[in-house]
């Protein structure tokens, strides 16, 4: 009885170890989402697409877009008076893939942007981001946002 004790207690071990390694994963994962909403939240261009790797796949208003054409619009957009004005996520879930080094991160997003001519849009949406760590830094290799209209 007691070497099927001691049998079960090694082979459970690596799942201890694998589960603390996620959560420090996760953690990461974390951190890095909310300084890459921040970045968004406040208009810092640089440091916002700096977590996007450059051929990271991004779908959004009903196509694709590559990351170097996005940067160039949002970038025009910002230096002509638009910007973001709110960006607050909630409900935000993380799916750690068994390697640790992928994320699926899922949330509701309440946004309100000011376009260039100063008028404000207020939208919900919901955004699925795929995260990878490269290079010991999380990125985002894949990013899909859907407005929709909230239900009371």
């Amino acid at each position: 009885m007691k070497n099927i004790l001691y049998f079960f207690a090694i082979a459970l071990l690596p799942f201890s170890t694998m589960a603390e390694h996620h959560d420090s994963a996760e953690a990461e994962v974390i951190a890095a989402g909310e300084a890459f909403n921040n970045a968004y939240a406040t208009n810092d261009v640089d440091t916002y697409f700096d977590f996007y790797t450059e051929d990271a796949v991004l779908f959004f208003f009903g196509a694709r877009q590559p990351v170097a054409a996005y940067r160039e619009e949002w970038t025009a957009s910002i230096e002509a008076g638009g910007g973001v004005e709110k960006n607050e996520t909630s409900d935000v879930q993380i799916q750690m893939m068994p390697s640790g080094d992928v994320a699926v991160v899922s949330s509701f997003i309440d946004n309100r942007t000011r376009s260039e001519d100063g008028e404000t849009s207020t939208v919900t949406a919901y955004e699925t981001e795929i995260w990878q760590k490269i290079d010991g830094k999380w990125r985002v290799v894949g990013l899909h946002y859907s407005e929709f209209e909230p239900t009371e």
